[in-house]
């Protein structure tokens, strides 16, 4: 994965955002602590996160506080997400070969940070659809690279969105146990120990 997919993930939230701008954001997630602004602020300032840490290297920077204002009208939120996904996908695309950057859940090369940032504008976009009683599905071949990349334990033949949420915790996937204490795999996939970190499946 690379810039182009997060430039995508950021256009399929935008295109279903953006056709309910006019509704009331302040309304409470019926799965999470959060409104549809909370969740979007969230995929905005972590979408800038995911920039400045690739960008600083393996060493963990804490200098920046990054805070978007739940209250930022959504047409300006959603021009933030625009903004800040053109920033990390430049960063992704000039990063050179074998760079890393740190995440809670390992040392992420440049495709990694491109899939967790698909993952939190598919994921969250699903959660701020349900929070505003919109349908969501983005395209299976996004979340079919989404799920591979970051979730290598998942089944591979199953719908790959909804494999994508049941990844995430969101939702059941028949013939498959809940992932509760799920967790991503952004480390470059030949880390990875063919276990699934959840400790289920």
């Amino acid at each position: 994965m690379d810039g182009s997919s997060v430039l995508a993930a950021a256009d399929e939230c935008r295109a279903l955002l953006g056709a309910a701008v006019d509704q009331d954001w302040g309304r409470q997630l019926p799965h999470l602590d959060w409104t549809v602004a909370q969740t979007v602020t969230h995929v905005a300032e972590v979408t800038l996160w995911y920039a400045t840490d690739l960008a600083a290297g393996p060493r963990r920077l804490d200098t920046m506080e990054l805070r978007v204002p739940p209250s930022t009208p959504p047409t300006e939120l959603l021009a933030t997400i625009a903004s800040f996904a053109t920033v990390l996908a430049r960063v992704i695309d000039a990063s050179p070969p074998g760079a890393r950057g740190w995440h809670p859940f390992g040392l992420a090369d440049a495709s990694g940070f491109a899939a967790m940032a698909c993952d939190e504008l598919l994921v969250h976009t699903d959660d701020a659809a349900r929070g505003l009683e919109l349908p969501f599905a983005p395209p299976a071949p996004l979340a079919r690279a989404t799920v591979e990349r970051l979730f290598p334990w998942a089944p591979p033949d199953t719908d790959p969105w909804p494999t994508l949420l049941w990844a995430n915790g969101r939702t059941d996937l028949p013939g498959h146990p809940r992932q509760v204490r799920w967790r991503w795999h952004c480390a470059p996939l030949e880390e990875w120990n063919g276990l699934n970190p959840s400790g289920l499946g």
